[in-house]
């Protein structure tokens, strides 16, 4: 395997920790396929990153970082499974599955046979009915994504020992159940879609504004999420609810080349420059939400698409139809009852109806238990205040915001509006 000249310290960590945004899912999908055992091939996974971290400082970085830490991870996870005798007991922690033998099972590290197979197989493992619809979730991200339990738990709303208390519980079920390592049959598949659904969406929005670090947008997790939502529209074309998903993120994810300025300033709606929307991606999304909304009732994910599509229709900002959202909003918060939709609610009151009615639907949601520590609600309030003139309690809500805020392009935009208040 041919590889990049030997590079320094730096740059052999920057090309791991590349590897892992990129590559986690395809190692961590392949070596399950040789465990059988969730956490020994965490375990051979995380042990394969550690050792690129020395390795690469000698032989270079492979020109397939993937394939590289693959072959790595799986020949470790053989040596554990001769070790400790697992491939001889007669009940595995996750039983053979019933697949035709493919071409990923051979220890060959290609880096490219079987790996979209494996990733669905991993997601609708995890999404089995034997589990609860929060743990299926958790469990994935933190499996499929490689995210942190803080980060899985940011996305909850929970706190971290919430988290890692549910992820533990969720991988003793999938063990003592014996769940299998496989897609199951079209027969069976419907009744995990909307589990299934429900991760891609929320491994979608946590790449979309990636709760904390550095950046605005997780490429590798967007287009992960893009990826296995297009493989479900194969596997069930005429789910609507799949088809609902798919327009959601093409419709939302053909604005990102604009969401930051070329300073790396976040740029709302309002900011963006339109033109350079992904128009095939909209017009393909607007498709699949009018295919959607012909479900009664339909789909929270084809009520989102649409409201996606209101923006993204509307060829100015002050052209955007804010009634039309506040409308699809309240069916939406019908069909899916959220605090999180009861915000979004109240922010497009705030455009429909001017910052006062705005500012009374949000207060409504002052106690709401979930959205307690959820810097959106600071951050919403604190722009309605502004609008009104309100601004020494507009400064007070956004300092709340900052608090409760940890990505960096997030954080430096509240600051900068902290800061035009005076």
């Amino acid at each position: 395997m041919t590889a990049d000249p030997v590079p320094d310290a730096s740059a052999v960590a920057a090309a791991v920790a590349d590897a892992h945004r990129r590559e986690w899912a395809f190692v961590l999908a392949a070596t399950v396929r040789v465990t059988r055992d969730l956490d020994v091939a965490e375990e051979c996974v995380q042990e394969a990153f550690a050792t690129a971290l020395t390795d690469w400082r000698d032989t270079g970085v492979p020109s397939r970082p993937g394939a590289w830490l693959t072959t790595v991870a799986r020949r470790r996870a053989l040596n554990v499974l001769r070790h400790q005798g697992v491939a001889r007991r007669s009940l595995p922690l996750l039983v053979e599955d019933d697949l035709a033998p493919d071409p990923a099972d051979d220890d060959t590290g290609d880096g490219t046979h079987g790996y979209p197979d494996d990733r669905l197989r991993l997601v609708v493992t995890c999404c089995h009915p034997a589990l609860d619809r929060p743990a299926q979730v958790a469990l994935t991200l933190r499996l499929l994504c490689g995210l942190t339990t803080a980060e899985v738990a940011r996305a909850f709303l929970v706190s971290e020992p919430t988290m890692a208390a549910r992820l533990t519980r969720a991988k003793k079920k999938i063990a003592v159940a014996r769940i299998p390592y496989r897609v199951p049959p079209p027969t069976e598949l419907p009744e995990r879609v909307d589990a299934v659904l429900a991760v891609v969406h929320l491994l979608f929005t946590t790449g979309h504004t990636v709760p904390a670090g550095e950046e605005l947008v997780r490429r590798d997790l967007v287009e992960r999420a893009l990826q296995l939502c297009r493989m479900l529209r194969t596997l069930l074309p005429r789910d609507p609810a799949v088809a609902g998903l798919l327009a959601l993120l093409l419709v939302t994810d053909a604005r990102r080349a604009t969401r930051t300025g070329e300073d790396g300033r976040l740029l709302l709606l309002e900011e963006q420059d339109r033109s350079r929307w992904d128009a095939a991606a909209v017009a393909e999304g607007v498709a699949l939400v009018r295919e959607a909304l012909r479900a009664r009732p339909p789909s929270r994910y084809a009520l989102q698409a649409a409201i996606a599509a209101v923006h993204a229709e509307a060829p100015t900002w002050e052209a955007t139809d804010w009634a039309e959202i506040v409308a699809l909003y309240g069916v939406l918060g019908q069909v899916w009852p959220s605090p999180v939709v009861a915000l979004n609610r109240a922010v497009a009151v705030g455009f429909a109806s001017g910052p006062a009615a705005g500012l009374a639907a949000l207060d409504e949601l002052a106690t709401e238990p979930q959205l307690a520590g959820y810097g959106y609600l600071p951050a919403a309030r604190a722009d309605l205040l502004r609008r009104l003139g309100r601004l020494e309690e507009a400064r007070l809500a956004y300092t709340e915001a900052l608090h409760l805020t940890a990505n960096a392009v997030e954080r430096a935009f509240l600051a900068g509006r902290l800061a035009e208040l005076g």
